[in-house]
């Protein structure tokens, strides 16, 4: 699997192309799918039959008795982020915290996701955390979903995170108490959990959110989000995923992103006519998915998968160094290995950043290209292939890859509508969906129309109020742009962490950045319980001063939104600052060094410090 520079070349690139015009083209082209709602143009059911699908298909709620009791963390989340935060606070000997956790168990996406086809769409080595602690290999380079929950319990087993959690729990409050320096955590399960510290862990891909389609309570069919896959409507099961009930019915698939590209294949096997309904498509390169070689296995030496994450952290996003090998050699790190090879072969220059993003950016171009002519390659019939073809920057939407996507378009059930000319499906009926005044019967409608990843941040956390000092809501204070030091504490809301991307660095491998963030959060926290400080939190001065750091990123929010078709980037063309919104500029690598030498530095700088709780030699 390791690679050599001989092994991983710079990819062949179209030569001869217009860039002028196809920048004109990708603007004409994100204009055509703008919508002003944005997010608005969701559906989000509070009760009825849509509602219900949303609740947990796979484990029954157990009956438990409300709990009241006093905790140093709670942990809000149970998928990657929140194991990652709890693995750390185990590790910096915090031991009295809870998961606490919608579904019911821990796995976060990976638990809700089981549709046919899924896997990750970044390669497993760097994806899946803590590989090395726990002695376990992915079996092939992509893994399967049902191979990342089981990480995620074993995960979880063997750092002892089960006896702490709290499944089928959702948070519907948080309150800051400062007569008592903590927060009073109260759930849909009734319980009042008095929590020293609170950490927000829920993941930006945990609620899904459904396409408001006109008609879509009308529609009589079956309906279901792409996050419930009901194998008892299709047939098959998530670790055998045969279609086999499929074979008499029409499908329709809203949605053409990361979920989509996965199950079509599937749908186009099995079922009698498949409808996919696209407004934007996606850009999908090969996918190349061998197992993994037992041979390669053998020659890993202790950190290896740092290592490697930090290669593919350079391949993907800040560059590769001179002498640097592709390790991952894929499409994510395709564009600056292309641009590699080029400051390579002129000796590798003193170039500006500047300079650099110019050549990333003129390359994006080339591989854009390159993809878009790819499916020339595979799809038979031209004006589907003409639909097919991605009008973006590389970034705009997440990139993708499939050996089976595109040639699915070439089974005569398979059927691709473009309705991108209404910015969206027109309506619903009884029936089925209607298209430039034409109906189409089906049976099935399939919703994989993504998370509640950008939005308002009451959407995505499913928390109704959280109230910081003198009943400050997180809400309101959040409501015009971040307002952090470092992206983790906020002022006014003492002892309350936040994880994700929010005012820090960005990292290529997502979980690992949540790791680092985790590792960061339960560093504070146990310093803080060792030297009995009961509440913390950043200083006016401190808070102002980093929000000012961040202030320049913008640009990068401003380019997605005047460039980018809608997404989930870019909050669907409408807010922007709860993605990528503001991030440390220099890059992660300066933001992690700027983290640890401020950990180093053991003086809380920055921070407002309550000392109001007796020290513990161990935190715990």
């Amino acid at each position: 699997m390791t690679r050599t520079p001989s092994k991983c070349p710079p990819t062949q690139t179209p030569g001869n192309i217009d860039i002028p015009a196809l920048r004109e083209k990708y603007r004409e082209e994100r204009e055509k799918r703008f919508r002003s709602e944005g997010q608005k143009q969701y559906f989000r059911p509070k009760s009825g039959v849509l509602a219900e699908q949303l609740a947990d298909p796979y484990k029954p709620v157990l009956p438990r008795a409300a709990i009241s009791e006093e905790i140093d963390v709670a942990v809000l989340g149970g998928g990657f982020t929140g194991i990652l935060a709890s693995v750390q606070l185990r590790k910096a000997g915090v031991t009295r915290f809870r998961n606490i956790e919608q579904a019911g168990d821990f796995g976060g996406v990976w638990y809700w996701n089981r549709y046919p086809g899924i896997q990750c769409d970044n390669e497993s080595y760097c994806y899946l955390p803590l590989l090395e602690e726990t002695g376990f290999v992915p079996s092939k380079r992509f893994s399967d979903g049902t191979e990342i929950q089981g990480h995620c319990v074993r995960i979880a087993r063997q750092f002892g995170l089960y006896d702490g959690a709290l499944f089928h729990t959702q948070v519907k409050s948080l309150r800051w108490d400062e007569s008592i320096k903590r927060w009073h955590v109260s759930t849909d399960r009734g319980d009042e959990i008095r929590a020293r510290f609170v950490i927000m862990a829920g993941g930006p891909l945990n609620r899904p959110k459904l396409p408001g389609i006109p008609g879509l309570q009308d529609f009589k069919g079956q309906v279901f989000h792409s996050a419930r896959w009901d194998y008892g409507t299709t047939g098959g099961s998530w670790e055998s995923p045969v279609l086999d009930k499929l074979t008499d019915k029409r499908v329709a698939v809203v949605g053409t992103g990361a979920t989509a590209i996965q199950i079509v294949p599937y749908l186009g096997k099995y079922a009698r006519e498949v409808y996919v309904l696209q407004r934007t498509p996606p850009s999908v390169d090969a996918r190349p998915n061998p197992p993994t070689d037992p041979d390669w296995v053998k020659t890993l030496q202790p950190g290896w998968q740092k290592q490697r994450q930090e290669n593919f952290h350079r391949g993907a996003m800040e560059g590769f160094h001179p002498g640097d090998s592709d390790l991952v050699c894929d499409f994510w790190t395709e564009i600056n290995r292309n641009v590699a090879a080029k400051l390579a072969a002129q000796g590798w220059p003193a170039i500006t950043p500047e300079t650099f993003m110019a050549m990333r950016e003129d390359e994006d171009f080339h591989v854009m290209e390159r993809f878009r002519r790819r499916i020339d390659e595979i799809v038979q019939d031209k004006a589907t292939a003409e639909l097919l073809k991605p009008w973006f920057r590389f970034h705009c939407k997440r990139p993708l890859s499939s050996d089976s996507y595109y040639p699915t378009f070439n089974r005569p059930n398979v059927h691709l509508i473009d309705v991108s000319a209404t910015k969206g499906v027109e309506r619903l009926t009884e029936h089925g969906f209607v298209h430039e005044g034409k109906e189409y019967p089906i049976d099935l409608l399939i919703c994989a129309s993504g998370f509640e990843v950008t939005s308002d941040l009451d959407l995505r956390w499913g928390i109704d109020e959280i109230q910081g000092r003198d009943q400050q809501s997180l809400y309101d204070y959040w409501a015009d742009g971040y307002k952090t030091l470092h992206g983790v504490v906020a002022r006014g809301f003492p002892n309350q962490f936040f994880t994700g991307y929010i005012q820090g660095g960005l990292y290529a491998t997502t979980v690992e950045q949540f790791n680092r963030q985790g590792h960061h959060i339960a560093h504070i926290i146990s310093e803080a319980l060792k030297q009995g400080i009961s509440a913390v939190e950043p200083t006016q001065q401190a808070q102002d001063a980093w929000v000012q750091v961040m202030a320049p990123s913008t640009a990068f929010s401003q380019y997605m939104q005047s460039e980018c078709p809608p997404s989930y980037l870019n909050n669907e063309s409408g807010k922007f600052r709860y993605y990528l919104g503001e991030f440390y500029l220099a890059g992660f690598t300066a933001f992690e060094q700027l983290l640890q030498d401020w950990r180093g530095q053991g003086a809380f700088e920055g921070m407002e410090l309550d000392r109001g709780i007796t020290p513990t030699r161990k935190a715990g």
